[in-house]
């Protein structure tokens, strides 16, 4: 535990006001907060060597527990404060979580049902549960406590956040995606957000039981995948885009090489011949970056029998597409946009990003040979997410990319408990492209596109 004792100390200052508002300096201080103070200070000024120099993050948690417990049956007398065991245990859990965890939202990040936690300043904390956002009662002692919080994040992966570089993308231990943007950007204060790491990746059955997509539609998407069709998975910030690319990619056979490549790496394919690539950002001195177009080229040089993007943002969707044309069948990435048709203009303008002057039909012509089908993913009011599309690039009509639905969710209404009510069907026709199927052998029910007015 090296680094614990400097953190102790910085924790110890006194912390300069940032101009923005700071409740915590007008509350009262309750004899809880009291004894923790003078608790933290005498582990700060006598923290055992044999602590400092433990390596196993386990046996050092429990030992750092232990000596909490000693000092805190120490300094109660002496700060006149009578702990019960129960809040002797939460003081405990508070100060470790302060000391070697991330501070008051270690066990928002411990509980499995929460997906998501927003830091919004330090007084304000939302977290995602089961598809709702709820505002949380924890709080940070004040700004600069979550920046020290950050600080811990980044510091790890040698990536630093000031004024000049006011935000930052890290990743936690367990894979959790975090980012951080600070004053004087951040108004509000210094402000996180988690996305959670799931060590437990759904499968296409889960999705099913959810309700986000039919029996009928997973038994599509999966011929889909096994017919080597190129997908796009497309959908809004945290409508599920990433754990439908990671389902999809279950259904890839274990004989391929796969390729995945990501700005942080969150897929958690389980076929035994994956290759597994991530960005790097440019280091403190502004040197060093590889970007997605950069390793998208190089993976082309790599024999990948399928290439699958995490998320095209920018130019590498030009990348991307002369991939899926060029051999690479069965490539699958993911992109942010509402409708499938707003989809395929975000792929035009992710092109022009790549600085080619290329004419626009050139472009659509490119987009409509390479994609064979778009998945829309949507989170919907009611927190709940649902493939509200699956629809098929059929070519080019004159100067327009042709699309046609095969599966879309129909909206019916919404119960009084705020529910949307409403139902995933088939459209009734066939997708051209199901001589694809016919050609690998695959064999689906001739209903499976037929409308059976099935509720959900």
């Amino acid at each position: 535990m090296g680094g614990l004792l400097s953190r102790l100390n910085e924790e110890k200052k006194t912390t300069e006001k940032s101009g923005i508002l700071d409740s915590a300096s007008t509350r009262e201080i309750t004899g809880f907060e009291r004894l923790k103070d003078r608790v933290h200070t005498k582990l700060i000024d006598d923290m055992p060597a044999a602590i400092m120099a433990e390596q196993n993050a386990d046996k050092k948690r429990n030992m750092l527990r232990e000596r909490i417990l000693a000092v805190v049956a120490e300094e109660s007398p002496k700060a006149n404060v009578t702990l019960a065991q129960r809040e002797i245990e939460a003081l405990s859990a508070t100060l470790l979580d302060d000391m070697i965890g991330f501070g008051p939202i270690q066990p928002l990040l411990e509980e499995e049902d929460i997906s998501e936690v927003m830091v919004n300043g330090p007084f304000q904390i939302y977290y995602e549960k089961k598809g709702k956002l709820i505002l949380s009662d924890i709080k940070f002692k004040d700004n600069d406590h979550v920046m020290r919080i950050i600080e811990r994040i980044v510091a790890p992966i040698g990536r630093r956040i000031d004024e000049s570089v006011p935000y930052v993308d890290a990743r936690l231990p367990d894979g959790s995606r975090v980012n951080a943007i600070i004053p004087p950007l951040a108004l509000n204060g210094p402000t996180i957000t988690i996305r959670k790491f799931k060590k437990e990746a759904l499968g296409i059955s889960d999705l099913v039981k959810f309700g986000t997509l039919t029996q009928d539609m997973a038994d599509f998407i999966e011929a889909c995948i096994k017919a080597r069709l190129n997908i796009v998975v497309s959908g809004g910030t945290g409508s599920g885009k990433t754990t439908t690319l990671n389902i999809l990619s279950s259904f890839i056979p274990e004989d391929e090489r796969i390729i995945t490549c990501e700005d942080a790496a969150e897929l958690q394919l389980r076929q035994p011949h994956v290759v597994r690539l991530e960005t790097r950002p440019a280091n403190i001195e502004g040197k060093g970056e590889v970007a997605m177009r950069e390793l998208i080229k190089n993976t082309l040089r790599m024999r990948p029998e399928r290439v699958i993007v995490g998320e095209c943002r920018g130019g590498e969707a030009l990348d991307m597409l002369q991939a899926m044309n060029t051999g690479h069948d069965g490539s699958l990435t993911t992109g942010h946009a509402n409708t499938p048709r707003d989809m395929l203009a975000r792929l035009e303008t992710m092109v022009l990003m790549a600085g080619m002057d290329l004419p626009v039909r050139a472009i659509r012509e490119q987009i409509s040979s390479a994609v064979h089908m778009i998945i829309q993913q949507s989170r919907l009011k009611d927190g709940s997410r649902k493939i509200t599309f699956i629809t098929e690039i059929q070519g080019m009509e004159g100067d327009k990319v042709v699309t046609q639905d095969i599966f879309k969710f129909e909206q019916t209404g919404v119960d009084e408990k705020g529910k949307i009510l409403g139902r995933l069907k088939p459209t009734g026709i066939r997708p051209k492209f199901a001589t694809k199927f016919e050609e690998s052998g695959i064999r689906l029910p001739q209903n499976i596109f037929t409308d059976t007015s099935r509720g959900w």
